[in-house]
């Protein structure tokens, strides 16, 4: 992976707020209804694009739904599920959703909320009695609401790096109380896959029901979405699945495995377009399918209410927000614009945009780490359906907004890529070996491997060999969803000789990558 390939700001961030802040749709038309012949026109286009991407292979396989006045007038694959087998894909291939799976959720809540027993705004406390934040006056105020507006104090994904070790959902939500807050409660949006799992489990738990069953039962099966699950052992199961890819040499390879179970609600979705068009007309007819009542209207329209400002659109100067597992945007004609996209850094990308006030949607699914062609293609049909042309290169512009990982914040660390001219040796491995312990990331152990060092994380006990720099210096290859390629594993050595902390750089992203050996631990 390159070093700046993790999922952490990249994937999930950028299709949260890039889509609406820095690349918000331009206003169209000057506001007649959409006809049935414009998107029409819009989708035969888009269309003879998507070929063209596939063609030119921007990546191995896309899937696409078009959603118009409750019916479904586009639902098609194209290109290869697996690079290897070369299935193609259709409108029943399964993808993995990853933050797509977040407005999906959120649906599934304004359900539970619809039943009666929960609000948005019940306490987390009076939920999940075991669950805490660092401050026990949040632990006892934070509410469903906050943490689906991405507001409660958290540093922004906090949690996605225990995920990448290998702790369970469990445990990486009781360590959530171990992080101290980056912002006062409810005054900053910080985006976190686990606050919105928390609490999506929290209101599945005053059912007495899991998370997933919670899903199955309150959407999917009503919506005949038998494609749909939040488990990843169902999308392993599926024989017509979309595999992910990443670039190796120039070319896309199915490499890597991704299973989100533990941020199942916001992000371990797998669906198909045939599904998630179903899915769009429900949000286009307010909770309704079919003529059917599936979602409470009230709770549903609630999600789609600006509940944080996440920035200024800097083309119009028009605010833009988060609703609860939505974007939320308002053109220059006023007119509401719900989005969200996902991407694995291991393989997927994907994105949804809705105009409620035109009844219009669209879905694209991809099976490649994300390089902004989900956006692209769906901006640049919304354009085209409203107005007839698209009002910007589309393509190129997200292309170029997602290969600088820079411009996203994304963390890329010290390039170890060039030795120091004069590297100092380091000392005995003796000097080194031990055990060493952290409240938010457990244990870590120095071991000697070889004739050298390496460095033990998580719960599964993943090793990966330590390479020396310069003194007390070392650095290992990172793997994972988060990877950030090499980094630095630095140690502090005491008046006995022996390291008594390291610094492991890449999981210090959000001050919690110290370690301590036992006899110096302090309590925090």
């Amino acid at each position: 992976m390159n070093k700046f390939d993790r999922s952490s700001p990249f994937v999930n961030l950028l299709g949260l707020i890039m889509l609406f802040i820095v690349l918000q749709v331009h206003a169209q038309g000057g506001g007649t209804p959409t006809t049935l012949a414009q998107v029409n026109q819009a989708v035969r286009e888009t269309q003879r694009l998507c070929e063209n991407q596939i063609e030119k292979g921007a990546v191995p396989g896309l899937a696409i739904a078009v959603v118009f006045q409750d019916k479904v007038v586009y639902a098609a694959g194209i290109g290869v599920r697996d690079v290897n087998t070369q299935e193609p894909v259709n409108a029943d291939t399964v993808f993995q959703l990853a933050s797509l799976s977040k407005p999906v959720g959120s649906t599934v809540v304004a359900e539970l909320v619809g039943e009666g027993k929960i609000s948005w705004d019940s306490r987390i406390s009076d939920l999940d009695t075991e669950f805490a934040m660092y401050d026990p006056w949040v632990t006892r105020e934070i509410t469903i609401r906050d943490f689906y507006a991405h507001r409660s104090g958290l540093p922004d994904h906090t949690g996605d790096l225990l995920e990448d070790l290998g702790f369970t959902r469990g445990e990486i939500l009781h360590r959530v109380r171990y992080q101290k807050p980056d912002s006062s409660f409810r005054s900053h949006y910080a985006y976190t896959n686990f606050g919105i799992t928390e609490a999506a489990v929290a209101a599945a738990k005053a059912y007495n029901i899991a998370w997933e069953d919670a899903s199955e039962q309150k959407l999917y099966r009503p919506l005949g979405m038998d494609s749909t699950s939040s488990r990843y052992a169902d999308f392993v199961a599926r024989s017509n699945k979309a595999l992910g890819h990443v670039k190796a040499n120039g070319k896309w390879v199915q490499k890597y495995k991704r299973d989100p179970d533990p941020e199942s609600p916001a992000g371990g979705v797998s669906s198909s377009v045939n599904d998630l068009a179903r899915w769009m007309r429900l949000q286009l007819a307010d909770g309704q399918f079919d003529g059917r009542r599936v979602v409470d209207e009230k709770a549903l329209l609630v999600t789609r209410s600006p509940q944080m400002l996440t920035g200024f659109n800097p083309r119009n100067g028009l605010p833009t927000f988060y609703g609860l597992g939505w974007n939320v945007s308002y053109d220059e004609e006023g007119r509401l614009r719900l989005g969200h996209s996902g991407a694995f850094a291991l393989g997927a990308a994907t994105t949804v945009l809705l105009v409620p006030s035109e009844h219009l949607g669209i879905v694209v699914l991809t099976n490649a780490y994300p390089i902004g062609l989900a956006e692209g293609l769906a901006f640049t049909f919304t354009d085209l359906a409203l107005s007839g042309k698209a009002t910007q290169d589309w393509l190129a512009l997200f292309k170029k907004v997602f290969s600088n990982p820079a411009a996203l914040g994304v963390f890329v660390g010290t390039d170890y890529s060039k030795p120091p001219p004069l590297p100092t040796p380091p000392l005995a491995t003796s000097a080194y070996v031990g055990t060493y312990t952290n409240n938010f990331f457990g244990d870590i152990q120095i071991i000697e491997e070889g004739n050298g060092l390496a460095i033990v994380e998580g719960p599964h006990k993943l090793t990966f060999p330590l390479k020396h720099y310069d003194r007390d210096l070392f650095t290992y290859e990172t793997e994972g969803e988060n990877a950030v390629g090499v980094t630095g594993v630095t140690f502090t050595i005491g008046a006995d000789g022996k390291a008594t902390t390291v610094v492991v750089e890449n999981l210090n992203l959000r001050g919690k990558g110290t370690f301590k050996r036992p006899s110096v631990v302090e309590e925090h």
